[in-house]
């Protein structure tokens, strides 16, 4: 058989889109329009378009474009699922993204999701729990050394609303004073000229912020 004549596998792409609702994480799923798995809620996915496609990411800004409403987001790459029995209908590739939306980015889609708390999602199609379980922990893990948590947040924000992000995306309780002071030394914010915010918690108009650069890694824990 001639190298051309191999069988070629299903290639994928699939997004674990996670947002805060209710001050937990959560995926948005959408339900599968054909078989297998045909009206069961799964992650966002498709096949890449091999004639529109220039690479996987292309094919993920086109497939959140077109079943979400979405442009722009975070997104990045989490890892390969591929395996002979992970698809019914065929050896199968997934290349597989987590992307950061912003629940007010969401809602202004005007897209019909379902959103699931990400650590009680249910059962899932075909290895979509497994992908879901991968980029939970990778966001746990980049989430202590990146500004990436503050992706789920608007671009103007305050320091309470970016501890809280942090605190869902790692797990744990935060130390406020230690928090702020970190984030102060890594210069990673800059203050909102003119603009203050009344929160229910504060007494007084609360200073708002934004990130100085789009995504910035450090080399200690937040």
């Amino acid at each position: 058989m001639a190298e051309t004549e191999f069988p070629r596998p299903i290639v994928t792409v699939d997004i674990v889109l996670l947002t805060l609702r209710e001050e937990r994480l959560h995926i948005a799923l959408l339900p599968r329009t054909a078989e297998p798995f045909a009206g069961v809620a799964a992650l966002i996915g498709g096949y890449v378009h091999v004639e529109e496609d220039s690479d996987a990411e292309a094919a993920v800004a086109r497939i959140l474009k077109a079943k979400a409403g979405l442009s722009g987001i975070f997104f990045e790459q989490l890892q390969t699922f591929a395996s002979v029995d992970r698809d019914p209908r065929d050896w199968s590739v997934s290349i597989a993204y987590f992307a950061l939306v912003p629940q007010e980015v969401l809602d202004e889609a005007g897209v019909a999701l379902e959103l699931r708390p990400v650590d009680a999602a249910g059962e899932l199609p075909f290895d979509h729990a497994d992908i879901v379980r991968a980029a939970r922990e990778r966001l746990r893990g980049k989430g202590a050394y990146s500004t990436i948590p503050a992706r789920l947040l608007p671009d103007i924000f305050t320091m309470s609303e970016l501890q809280a992000i942090y605190e869902t995306v790692m797990g744990e309780r935060l130390d406020q004073s230690a928090f702020r002071r970190k984030i102060n030394d890594l210069n990673l914010l800059e203050e909102v000229e003119g603009e203050k915010r009344q929160t229910e918690r504060a007494r007084r108009p609360t200073t708002l912020y934004r990130l100085k650069a789009p995504l910035a890694v450090f080399d200690r824990r937040i």
